[in-house]
């Protein structure tokens, strides 16, 4: 076979050595092995195709930000792209690594050197095709695993887009809000049940994030006015106690309630997270967008999947039935059982404390989930995450999603935790509530700051402050709660200066914290 050149008699390189070396070396530089071999015009053509190509993904790593071309990975045509173009390549590659030992007249070794040659070049062709087929599977992988998690229907109902905002994935807004929920699903128990609540504000421009933690036994919770469970329940959400005296009507069950009265909603089913998230955002005074529940166990199982979670325990943290189980003082890697239990036992503890382990595990999670941990354990962590979560999330906005959570992983990250003594979970001052919430965000949308700083900058409000409509960055406040407060105000609007000055507490720690803060 010849390529047009003129050459005056078939030549290559002498020695197994020689044959071999050559051979690797057309693996990572096509056209190698063809231009020692005297096939000029092939080994050129082959070095420039792989020169543009290599030029093309350096233009294309420079000019793009790599937290967009993440997101672009993610998208369905991409993953398509690459599980029908990962195999092909991988057999193009194939096939180059053994015409150019071919080339290289490996016939012209000794018996004994063509079988080690052979058996070498044989081993370097699968080699080379290894990465493809590894590139393919994760394509496939991931495709089936995010059909399968982003496939439930919205909600809430999408705003329509204007012409103006076509081209804006956030729809003008600078600031998303996800709803972070762990429920503890169960073939013995019924319903969904949101143990953990938990709300992300993040800045799509900076990715600085600010995590609302809110306490699963909130009591008396409102709902949106003029809403079905505003109507049965005007006052607040309230029930008849069980015969032992626990109660149903907190904020963790309200999801399981909706589900379980479609009447309230004109027979309407599956209401639950709709209704949930429209309570905590008017609770907050934010607009909630999406929502993400998350397995508790499908979680320790994600834990697993990564590696454990090196965490620091400050005490001894007993569990069980029959308190037989312990996780012991200590700063160490845990499974994702003793993770679990961890984040959520309630043993010789409150719910409070209970919050702050959990916010101790997202901060974990947040640090130890690098890329390359990731990727070397792909397979493990799709499937446990098939099994993990459920989310109202569009396909589509996972392109736009994976940069802001990049984005994040290097923004500031803090915390307010809606426990005790900033609020009183029997009888939560709404406004208190939503002030807090406000200039939190406010706070964060600012940019970069110390922590001293911030903290200082969102010192604990007065009870008689309210947030406004408009102090938001990127959400929208709901209607003033019509819980009672402390507060009061006159009727040409101005405030009482006498509950504003009752209701200062210098001695209130700052609600707003770094999310590490307390979790060594």
């Amino acid at each position: 076979m010849r390529d047009g050149s003129r050459r005056p008699r078939p030549r290559g390189p002498r020695g197994l050595g020689a044959v071999v070396g050559w051979t690797a070396l057309s693996a990572v530089l096509p056209g190698a092995a063809h231009l020692r071999a005297g096939w000029r015009r092939t080994g050129i053509a082959l070095l420039s195709v792989y020169a543009l190509l290599l030029l093309g993904a350096l233009w294309v790593l420079l000019t793009t930000d790599l937290g967009d071309l993440a997101g672009l990975l993610v998208t369905s045509s991409w993953l398509s792209t690459i599980m029908i173009g990962a195999p092909v390549l991988g057999l193009a590659w194939f096939v180059l690594v053994v015409h150019s030992f071919t080339v290289l007249r490996p016939g012209m070794l000794r018996g004994p050197s063509q079988a080690v040659a052979g058996v070498i070049a044989g081993l370097l062709a699968i080699a080379v095709v290894l990465p493809f087929g590894l590139a393919g599977q994760y394509a496939t992988v991931s495709q089936s695993a995010l059909d399968r998690i982003f496939s439930a229907p919205p909600a809430t109902p999408s705003p329509r887009v204007s012409s103006s905002q076509e081209s804006d994935p956030w729809e003008g807004r600078t600031r998303v809000n996800i709803l972070l929920l762990g429920g503890d699903a169960d073939t013995h128990r019924v319903g969904v049940r949101t143990d953990s609540i938990n709300l992300a504000s993040i800045d799509v421009r900076t990715g600085n994030t600010v995590l609302f933690g809110l306490p699963r036994n909130l009591e008396n919770v409102r709902f949106v006015p003029g809403s079905p469970m505003a109507r049965r329940f005007p006052n607040g959400f309230r029930l008849p106690a069980n015969p032992d005296g626990s109660r149903e009507d907190l904020l963790f069950s309200v999801w399981e309630y909706a589900d379980s009265h479609p009447e309230i909603f004109g027979g309407r089913k599956n209401q639950g997270a709709r209704t949930l998230m429209e309570t905590v955002g008017y609770t907050l005074g934010l607009r909630v967008d999406w929502y993400a529940l998350v397995n508790m166990w499908g979680l320790a199982r994600l834990i697993d999947a990564i590696g454990g979670l090196r965490l620091t325990v400050p005490h001894d943290v007993v569990f069980g039935k029959y308190n037989e189980g312990l996780v012991k003082a200590g700063t160490r890697k845990l499974g994702g059982a003793d993770t679990m239990w961890f984040a959520r036992s309630r043993t010789f503890s409150d719910d409070y404390t209970r919050m702050g382990r959990q916010r101790c595990v997202l901060n974990a999670l947040l640090q130890q989930a690098d890329p390359a941990t990731v990727l070397s354990r792909f397979n493990r962590i799709a499937l446990a995450t098939r099994e993990l979560l459920q989310t109202d999330i569009p396909r589509p906005m996972l392109e736009h999603l994976v940069p802001l959570a990049l984005k994040v992983k290097g923004a500031e990250v803090t915390s307010v935790q809606f426990v005790p003594p900033l609020i009183s979970t029997g009888y939560p001052d709404w406004t208190k509530i939503r002030s807090v919430a406000a200039k939190a965000v406010r706070t964060s949308s600012t940019g970069p700051a110390s922590s001293r700083e911030r903290l200082a900058a969102t010192a604990a409000p007065t009870l008689g402050s309210t947030p406004s409509a408009t102090a938001t960055p990127g959400a929208t406040a709901s209607p003033r709660p019509t819980a009672s407060s402390s507060a009061t105000a006159d009727p040409s609007g101005a405030r009482d200066t006498r509950t504003a000055s009752k209701a200062a507490k210098p001695t209130e720690p700052a609600p707003v914290k770094e999310i590490s803060e307390g979790c060594a």
